[in-house]
């Protein structure tokens, strides 16, 4: 966690400064560990002054991986595959600004064959994952995004790829969007739409550069990428709760012009009983999604899905499967499925470690077996997950 400042000279804190805390605290709402001013000997403020300093932390991800002979080039490999760097603060009362660099390695895909410029290098690239800032302050329920963020299509594009409860990228997404999903530079505009019937709604809009190069979308020029996506979040009861998206994008894959546009559904559904809360929980993710690409003369009509169930075993370990389906956004003949089974270890928020065995059937590789293992480890501030 941060470090803790010493308190500073009341005598020597500008004017601008104590209003800015004191209207950060009052915006943010009081609570003792983050906002609440804390009054010290000679009337100085601690607590206040901390909002102001970046939340820093370090995200390391290791990888190990054994696969049968033929799938890929190096059966067997492990090391670090990713750290990444979190900076995130409050600008003032009316915004937040995020930044994440990420350092990773390649390595090779089963699903597209042995590679072995991959396989023979070990280099670390940087990234500039993400950089943004959000408003906190507009009226209406609006909440507006820029700079280079992950687009809010489906249910986990948002989400960092080590954050998410199985080793690998379902094929839907890899196939349709690349190994990172979406990530663009632009704006989002999310509403929180109020309804009579008072359920959580949130509409989101997002206009991006398109030029990010991907499977279905190759922006250029004067092309940017259109997105939408609508939340519906229900309490079914006290113990369960089912979130339903939908999802819409529109962009050209193709300098000529011709556009991709793509439909798809999310569906997620827990069930976390509040007695055993920290022992017992069921997870039900399912996503799928629609193409439709132009091609010269003729029209491709694809689609992809993947469903995932997780149960909680006991307080730190729960057991998944997964199943994928997916064709391609410029070929609806062949496709390629997977199945995977998933053991998690949850040691702390900070630390886990996960097991994936999956088999996977490439459309135009043989069918494989491999072994994943991979170890989690946050230092530094940690934010909450998303729900």
């Amino acid at each position: 966690m941060l470090a803790q400042e010493s308190a500073p000279d009341s005598s020597k804190q500008s004017a601008a400064e104590k209003a800015l805390e004191a209207e950060l605290a009052k915006s943010l709402g009081a609570d003792s560990t983050a906002t609440a001013a804390t009054a010290q000997p000679g009337g100085t403020v601690v607590q206040n002054r901390r909002i102001l300093n970046p939340q820093i932390s370090v995200i390391g991800s290791f990888l190990g991986s054994g696969a049968e002979k033929g799938a890929v080039v190096k059966q067997y490999d492990s090391g670090l595959s990713e750290a990444e760097f979190s900076f995130r603060a409050y600008v003032d009362p009316y915004s937040r600004a995020d930044f994440y660099v990420g350092f990773g390695r390649e390595s090779e895909d089963p699903f597209a064959g042995p590679d072995s410029a991959i396989a023979e290098s070990g280099e670390f690239g940087a990234e500039l994952e993400e950089a943004y800032f959000t408003t906190l302050a507009l009226p209406f329920g609006l909440q507006l995004k820029g700079g280079k963020f992950r687009s809010s299509f489906g249910r986990i594009n948002l989400f960092h790829p080590h954050a998410l409860n199985f080793l690998d990228m379902p094929r839907m997404y890899v196939n349709y969007f690349g190994e990172e999903g979406l990530n663009d530079r632009g704006l989002s505009l999310s509403w929180l739409i109020p309804n009579p019937l008072n359920f959580y709604q949130e509409l989101t809009v997002e206009a991006t550069s398109g030029a990010v190069e991907g499977p279905s979308f190759a922006g250029g020029g004067n092309h940017l990428l259109y997105l939408a996506h609508l939340k519906n979040f229900f309490d079914l009861n006290q113990n369960t709760s089912l979130e339903i998206g939908l999802s819409g994008i529109s962009g050209v894959n193709d300098p000529s012009g011709s556009k991709t546009r793509i439909g798809g559904v999310d569906l997620t559904l827990k069930w976390k009983p509040l007695r055993a809360s920290r022992y017992r929980s069921f997870e039900w993710m399912s996503e799928a999604l629609f193409s439709e690409r132009d091609s010269g003369p003729e029209t491709i009509n694809s689609w992809a899905l993947y469903s995932f169930m997780r149960y909680q075993l006991s307080k730190r370990w729960f057991a998944g499967l997964r199943y994928d389906y997916s064709q391609f956004p410029e070929n609806d003949e062949i496709a390629e499925k997977a199945y995977s089974a998933i053991l998690n270890f949850q040691a702390t928020e900070f630390q886990k470690v996960e097991l994936q065995f999956q088999h996977g059937d490439p459309a135009e590789q043989d069918s494989f077996n491999r072994v994943l293992l991979r170890v989690v480890f946050v230092i530094g501030a940690h934010g909450a997950h998303q729900y």
